[in-house]
């Protein structure tokens, strides 16, 4: 360092035309000196020397900088004490046990690898600060030569984001750089604080950075430090350009969320409010969502003010979120904190982000988003891209986008949408959903009557479901969404829309067992039909309400809603409907001889209508309460009169409900060999079709000609996987009858 700077001491001195004792005279600086610097023997030149030396040679700032530096290196630093800058820890801090482990596996230090980075991004007021502050002040003993610590201020609601240059004066100040070594340029005090710091142990956090470029010059170049910066942006400028570690920070858990609230409150404060406090803490944690300063602002609240009750908070809290969340304080006020990200978006960007907040359902498919922002694959891509790197929409392993509650009503308030762009966003995505929707109901039964839908509107587009497997995953992903769907049509009056959503639900709902939504969409249905002018639909609506209540054992309702179908189908003399309703009657009749009278009378329509799949189902069913009454061999004729059609039309669901009669007429007949093969072709096919309501029923009988040829394990593993299927869909009664079965030793 020392023959560097001699060096450039005589570099400049030449290149000026100087000889040392001119230099002396402009300067003022002694010969000895000037001779001293030029041969390297001087190891501490003073610099307001080299200062005046500057002056006399005319050198740019650059040159100065270049100088200044290396004088500083030359220089005996003064001993200054270790610097310590952390604030306080947060207090109290609960949980983020894991985010802890992973903060420690990233910040392990590695010879091999040098500085180590790691960002921590977050949603403002999800806590990233507290995170980086619990996990400095808990490894502050693996860095023995300090802790430096700024506030980039990158969010901050009163100011704009620091100047690095301001940062970065800050560090040397602190490592004790004296004002005039400092140079003039901000790379060379980026130069002079990587050397300062290169051979050292510390840690660097830098708290609330608004970009990568806020960052880079607060890094430093080599050693064993470590660096924690947090930010609601995701720096990906930091982990493509230096390998940083990459943690982003969620929400609490529930246990979590619940332990800061009682940290905050106090056991006391619980205690006190005994059972009603319970109650009305959970309904805080729910609302809260587990947003720590959501929790933190209403634990604030409550112990400001012991009078009000954690009952009286939730109250509140339930009528007006973001107005109890808001507080003259920016940093106590959650919509303050939302409003800073906002404020740093783009025109563009809000309007989506208020888009996202109508959206119905809880998350968002990249197609559905497409739809519901009508902005084309490529921009949505782009636009949603940006708000996940603000932090203020997260996207799962499946490539879904979520947005918490909290941010979801502040987003909803926060952009003013006009009247026809909120109107027009929801009518495409509600059409995404019914189309798409649509085309999966017409794969999982290519031969029922489609329903017509009209043209999708501009700036929609359906996804395309090549086969079952396919629109059966979509149904499973988007289930909740096409449930908020048809609440959202019906909301708007868009009571074809909510029709149709329910219409497209009816298979998947029956093959999944989801009985209870199956009920609620068709009570929509129906509601929304009433006001249509077409009577074919209420019809329909009614009949397949009446199927839903038949599922769930609602026998009364179901045929108060059957009888209404029939009723009005006969009013339009439509037979083909008057058929529908006696065969969905014949599943509802409270004794066996009723239904089979509504199965063949069922028949005798269907047989002139020319519809024959619709013809093997009254068959079916004819066969099936015939069994049901001992007339098995009118059973075995309708059943096999039924399976040839069904084949003929390659109908393979009609096929496993045909086979799985044959299956209980074969075992009452004493054939347990037939109906046990009859029961597994019947598996085969559901199984495939991934209907697992049948599944679970065909597995419950196939356990009975099982024992009857006294393969009692055998039995006893169909029993317990069909009790596991009534347990996944709700079906409590029959799961209980066969625990009893299982636990029958006899």
């Amino acid at each position: 360092m020392g023959d560097h700077f001699a060096a450039a001491v005589r570099q400049f001195r030449l290149r000026a035309g100087l000889t040392q004792e001119a230099l002396s005279d402009r300067s003022g600086v002694s010969v000895s000196t000037i001779r001293g610097m030029e041969t390297g023997t001087r190891r501490n030149p003073q610099l307001a020397s080299v200062r005046r030396l500057a002056t006399a040679l005319d050198l740019q700032p650059s040159e100065l900088d270049e100088l200044l530096a290396t004088a500083a290196g030359v220089a005996e630093p003064a001993a200054i004490p270790v610097p310590r800058q952390l604030p306080a820890p947060p207090t109290p801090f609960v949980g983020r046990r894991h985010d802890l482990d992973r903060l420690d596996s990233a910040l392990r230090p590695d010879a091999a690898t040098g500085v180590v980075i790691c960002t921590l991004v977050g949603t403002g007021g999800v806590g990233k600060s507290w995170l980086a502050l619990e996990w400095a002040h808990r490894n502050a003993d693996r860095f023995p030569d300090g802790q430096l610590f700024v506030d980039l201020q990158g969010f901050s609601p009163d100011s704009d984001p620091m100047d690095p240059a301001v940062a970065l004066r800050g560090f040397l100040d602190t490592l004790g750089v004296e004002p005039e070594r400092i140079p003039l340029a901000p790379h060379a005090q980026a130069a002079l604080f990587r050397s300062l710091v290169a051979d050292k142990r510390m840690l660097v956090v830098l708290d609330n950075a608004a970009d990568t470029a806020q960052v880079t010059s607060l890094l430093p170049g080599a050693g064993t430090s470590a660096v924690v910066v947090t930010s609601r942006n995701q720096l990906s400028g930091l982990l493509t350009g230096q390998g940083a570690h990459h943690l982003s920070v969620d929400i609490l858990t529930d246990a979590e969320a619940h332990a800061l609230l009682a940290a905050r409150l106090g056991a006391e404060r619980l205690r006190t409010e005994a059972a009603a406090a319970a109650a009305a803490a959970a309904e805080l944690l729910s609302l809260c969502g587990g947003f720590p300063l959501a929790l933190s602002i209403i634990a604030g609240r409550a112990y400001l003010d012991p009078q009000l009750s954690l009952a009286d908070v939730a109250d509140e809290l339930r009528r007006d979120t973001l107005d109890v969340l808001d507080d003259a304080d920016p940093a106590a006020s959650l919509p303050a904190a939302l409003s800073l990200s906002h404020h740093a978006l783009t025109g563009e960007e809000a309007e989506v982000f208020g888009l996202l907040a109508i959206a119905p359902g809880p998350d968002i498919a990249s197609a559905a988003a497409n739809s519901l922002t009508g902005r084309g694959q490529s921009r949505s891509r782009a636009v949603l891209r940006r708000l996940e790197q603000a932090s203020l929409i997260g996207r799962d392993a499946a490539g879904r986008y979520r947005m918490h509650d909290l941010v979801r009503r502040y987003a909803a308030g926060a952009h003013d949408l006009a009247d026809d762009v909120r109107t027009a966003a929801l009518r495409r995505v509600l059409d995404h959903y019914t189309h798409t929707a649509n085309a999966g109901a017409l794969l999982l039964d290519t031969h029922r009557p489609p329903i017509e839908l009209a043209p999708p509107v501009p700036g929609c587009q359906p996804e395309g479901l090549p086969d079952i497997p396919a629109a059966m995953d979509w149904f499973d992903a988007e289930h909740h969404n096409l449930l908020a769907a048809q609440q959202a049509a019906a909301t708007q009056a868009l009571h074809r829309t909510a029709w149709q959503l329910a219409w497209a639900l009816n298979d998947f709902h029956y093959r999944k067992g989801h009985r209870h939504h199956q009920l609620a969409v068709w009570q929509n249905a129906v509601d929304s039909a009433a006001q249509l002018p077409e009577p074919g639909t209420q019809i329909i609506a009614y009949r397949l309400l009446g199927r839903a209540h038949v599922m769930l054992g609602h026998h009364p309702e179901a045929i108060a809603a059957l009888n209404r179908a029939l009723a009005l189908s006969e009013q339009q003399d439509d037979r083909a409907l008057q058929a529908q309703a006696h065969y969905t009657l014949a599943s509802v009749w409270p004794d066996d001889r009723g239904a089979l009278e509504h199965a063949q009378r069922a028949l005798g329509l269907y047989q002139h209508l020319e519809e024959p799949i619709a013809e093997a189902d009254a068959l079916n069913a004819v066969g099936w309460y015939s069994a049901r009454l001992g007339e098995h061999d009118a059973a075995r004729v309708h059943c096999q009169a039924a399976l040839a059609l069904y084949r003929r039309h390659q109908d393979v669901n009609g096929e496993a409900q045909t086979l799985d009669s044959l299956g209980l007429i074969d075992h009452r007949t004493g054939n347990h060999r037939h109906a046990v093969r009859y029961y597994l072709d019947a598996l085969g096919i559901y199984r495939h079709l991934d209907n697992i309501f049948e599944i679970a029923d065909t597995l419950e009988r196939l356990g009975h000609p099982y024992v009857a040829l006294g393969n009692r394990d055998q039995a006893r593993a169909v029993w317990r996987e069909a009790r596991d299927l009534y347990r996944r869909q709700g079906r409590d009664d029959e799961a209980e009858q066969l625990t009893e079965r299982l636990d029958d030793r006899s």
